[in-house]
Order: C-alpha cells, then structure tokens, then sequence
C-alpha cells in the first residue's frame, strides 16, 4: 500500500512538473516572438549604422593613410651589463604623401622604454622614436619587441632590441 502511494505521488508530480514545464515553455516562446519583432528593426538600424561607420572609416584611412620606413628593424646592442642605462635610436621616414602620425609607441616588458615623435612627420621627413633599455641580472639572451602605431596599412610596425645581459 505505501509503495502503491509512493508511485502515485512520483507519477503525478512528475505530471505536474511536465504540464508547468510545457506552460513556460509557450509562455516563453511567445515572448521570444514578440522580442524578435521588437528587435527586427534595432537590428537593421545597428546593422546599418556599423556599415555606415566602416564606409567612413574607409574613407578616412584613404584621405590619410601614408607609408614609412625605418632605417632599422633591429639594434643589438651586443653585451651590456644589468642595472645599467642602454639608448638607441630608430629613424622613421615618412615615405607617403600624407602627414606620418605615430599615436604610440609601446614595449613588450617594462624594462625597456620608447619613446615616440610628438608632431606629425611630414612626407619625406624623418623623426626619430627613442628607446632605453635598462635590463636586470639574470635576463641573459633577450629579444624585445617595440610596437609603433601609425596611421599606416598595415597600422602596427614591430621594433626590435636584442643584447646579452652580463651580471
């Protein structure tokens, strides 16, 4: 008899789960309805925006975008002992025919620090982008990176400083 009741009582909760389950389910669907025609015309609007910022991105880079060239990729400054102040200097020439815009300049670690033109540089100008390396005991071999951003094609150009750290 009690077992008799245990699955009577199991069979109808599990049919008043399925009944409330189905009823969320529909009431869900018919929100999720109406949602998406609410939303149908936010979606063309923000589609339509984001072609529109494209285009006039496009545009923007095709009225400015310009060329450089450094007089060098990388600067090895051979063996150098740590705690110790290291300069070099990267020449960039504006090879375009638009003003060269260096909006940063940034290196892999923190032990190395650039530094960027503040002014355009102008076509067939030249500037140069500083850099300090002060490295500490124990890095040995080091290779890093500094990244220039302009308004070039591709936007990113890679610097790099190589030495051999003596403690």
């Amino acid at each position: 008899m009690k077992n008799y009741l245990l699955i009577c009582s199991g069979a109808l909760l599990i049919l008043a789960c399925n009944q409330k389950s189905e009823n969320i389910e529909n009431e869900n669907s018919g929100s999720m309805i109406e949602a998406e025609g609410q939303n149908s015309e936010e979606i063309k609007a923000e589609n339509e925006r984001i072609l529109r910022e494209e285009a006039e991105k496009k545009k923007y880079e095709a009225e400015n975008v310009t060329t450089l060239k450094f007089d060098k990729l990388v600067h090895n400054f051979g063996k150098v002992k740590a705690d110790t102040d290291n300069f070099t200097t990267f020449k960039v020439t504006n090879t375009g025919t638009k003003p060269l815009i260096i909006t940063n300049v940034e290196a892999s670690c923190g032990c190395t620090t650039p530094k960027k033109p503040e002014n355009p540089i102008l076509p067939g100008q030249s500037d140069v982008i500083d850099v300090k390396f002060h490295p500490n005991a124990g890095q040995g071999e080091v290779k890093k990176t500094v990244t220039v951003t302009a308004n070039t094609d591709p936007k990113l150009s890679e610097l790099q400083i190589t030495a051999s750290v003596q403690d």
